[in-house]
């Protein structure tokens, strides 16, 4: 029965869409049809769950789901690595430079645009209910709060790079050679200095 497949589909793997739907022989329409009956959740267009089942990282899984070719960054970043006391009302997601803007229906969204070095350095693929988070690493972070503090704050980034470091997330020198990297040394070089 094609019911039970997709069940068995969604215990095995947390996370399913269309097409691992189809790759089992079932048919794509009864997604939205479980969901209806209560026995699948949508978590966000095409991506579904077993509806009893609540992951750990679900609106990091949801923004995953919704922009595969983002990176969570910023105020996101910070709260995953659990480097902030911050909750940020919108995900933050860095997308490279000449990419389309992808349409998250239903999730607040706030963009930056990155290009080369300055997206490609840091990212870090984490493993959830079938689906890979790409997040920026904490160093990479830091260096991202003070490239965007006129968005977010100098006293965020600053906050930032002083939890990092004293909470052992980030390592001075990973900091500062992203700073280096991504053309920020000049702004950092004071911030890091007075950090112990």
């Amino acid at each position: 029965m094609q019911t039970t497949k997709i069940i068995d589909l969604a215990r095995e793997r947390g996370v399913i869409r269309a097409a691992d739907v189809e790759d089992v022989g079932a048919s794509r329409t009864l997604l939205p049809y479980l969901a209806g009956r209560g026995v699948l959740r949508r978590i966000t267009r095409g991506a579904y769950l077993l509806a009893d089942r609540i992951p750990e990282n679900e609106s990091f899984l949801e923004v995953a789901v919704a922009v595969p070719h983002g990176v969570i960054c910023l105020l996101s970043a910070l709260q995953f690595h659990e480097i902030t006391t911050q909750m940020p009302t919108e995900a933050w997601v860095a997308i490279e430079r000449g990419r389309g803007m992808p349409v998250g229906r239903g999730l607040n969204l706030r963009f930056v645009k990155l290009q080369g070095n300055a997206f490609a350095e840091g990212i870090e693929e984490h493993e959830s209910d079938g689906v890979t988070i790409r997040v920026y690493s904490p160093a990479k972070t830091v260096v991202d709060c003070f490239k965007f503090r006129n968005r977010i704050g100098l006293d965020v980034a600053r906050e930032a790079l002083r939890d990092a470091v004293g909470q052992k997330r980030a390592i001075r020198d990973d900091i500062w050679r992203i700073a280096k990297c991504c053309r920020m040394a000049r702004v950092m070089r004071p911030y890091l200095e007075m950090v112990l």
